[in-house]
Parts: structure tokens; sequence; C-alpha cells
């Protein structure tokens, strides 16, 4: 296949495949999903599901979130790890929302980006999720399936990101990244799938075996 005949094939099975893309973090509005993406920085979404509650108990939005001692937050979500510096970034950020920005989540990249412990990748995760702004966060899963499919040779999440705007049409990145991650998940994941053995890279890359003579 070309690689428009590859975007096209991945489209249309990824679309067969999950029709509905619902948000794998749970939260109740800009905040609550702001804090469960920071906090799922090098932890799963299921464990970070399974302490959020707790945490938003304690404080769900950044007027309550900043009067909690820094402790108690890191004491919560040590589970879902590096607790000293998440819970110092969450402090901080709900005083900034507070003081900087009327206690709301800016719907805007760059203020989102100044945010302790908050990235691009974050903030796309928001930009998206949160308020509908098209945005194709890029994660370990899309990043090593873009290499996989071919659809990019991006040393790393930036490039793979840039280079799959320019495949994809802006409509369709916030619900298509999260189809690659679960995807990537559930099919081809690092280490069982080596680019031949999941449904897609079989489709895409089939190899014909040659007739004998």
């Amino acid at each position: 296949m070309t690689k428009s005949e590859r975007v096209a094939h991945v489209s249309r099975r990824l679309d067969e495949l999950y029709p509905e893309t619902p948000i794998p973090l749970d939260h109740t509005d800009a905040f609550t999903l702001l804090i469960a993406v920071l906090l799922s920085a090098q932890c799963t979404d299921v464990r970070v599901n399974q302490i959020t509650p707790a945490l938003f108990a304690r404080a769900n939005t950044p007027e309550a979130m900043m009067e909690v001692p820094e402790e108690e937050i890191r004491s919560i979500i040590r589970p879902c790890g590096l607790s000293p510096q998440k819970a110092s970034a969450i402090s901080r950020l709900s005083r900034i929302l507070v003081e900087e920005h009327g206690g709301e989540v800016p719907a805007d990249f760059d203020a989102l980006e100044a945010l302790p412990g908050v990235g691009h990748k974050t903030a796309s995760v928001v930009m998206a999720q949160a308020f509908g702004v098209p945005a194709f966060p890029v994660d370990t899963h899309i990043h090593r399936l873009a290499k996989r499919w071919k659809l990019s040779s991006g040393r790393n999440v930036v490039e793979t990101e840039r280079d799959l705007k320019k495949l994809f049409p802006k409509a369709r990145w916030n619900r298509l990244h999260l189809q690659i991650i679960f995807y990537g998940r559930e099919y081809c994941t690092a280490r069982g799938c080596d680019g031949t053995k999941c449904p897609l890279c079989r489709e895409l890359f089939e190899r014909k075996t040659p007739v004998k003579p």
C-alpha cells in the first residue's frame, strides 16, 4: 500500500473497531480532567481512576485543592508514582488557576502549558477532551504505532504529532488519537506484536507468498 492508502485503511478500520471513543480518565469537568491527566504520567489510566475518587472527594475545585496540604495530596496519590512532583504541581497549579484565571481551567494551549506539571501532551488532552479543540496528543502507543504502520518516521512524539497532523484531517484528530490508543492497548502492544501479528499490521503489510514455478 502507498502511504495514502494506509492512512485511508487505518481510518476505516479504526472506525469499525471503535465507533465510540469514551474518555479513559474519569472526570467531571475540565479541572478534574486536568488533574487526572497530570497523574497519568508514567501511570496507567486504570490506576489513576482508582486514585482520583479519594482525591476529588477531598477537593474537586481549584479553590478547595489549594487549601489541601501538599503532604496530604502526596499521600493520596502515592500509588500513581512520582507523588512528590505531582503533589507539588497539583497544589501550585490550583493556586495559579484561582489567582490568575478566576478558578477556571483556561481553554488555551499557552496558558495550560505555563501551569506547573503541564506539558504539551497534557495540554493537548485537556484541549481536546474538555474543550473540543482539535489536538493530537501523542503518547507512547501512538508514537509506536505510527512508526509500525509507516505513517511517521518521527524520532520523538513531537515529530510524530507533526507528521500525523499532516496526514489526517483536523476534524479526525480528537477521535483518532483515542482510537489509536485503544487499538495499541488491545491489539498492538509493545511486546505482543512485532509489526506482523495484529490485524491491522497484517492488513497493512501482508506479504504474499510467491507462486512456485
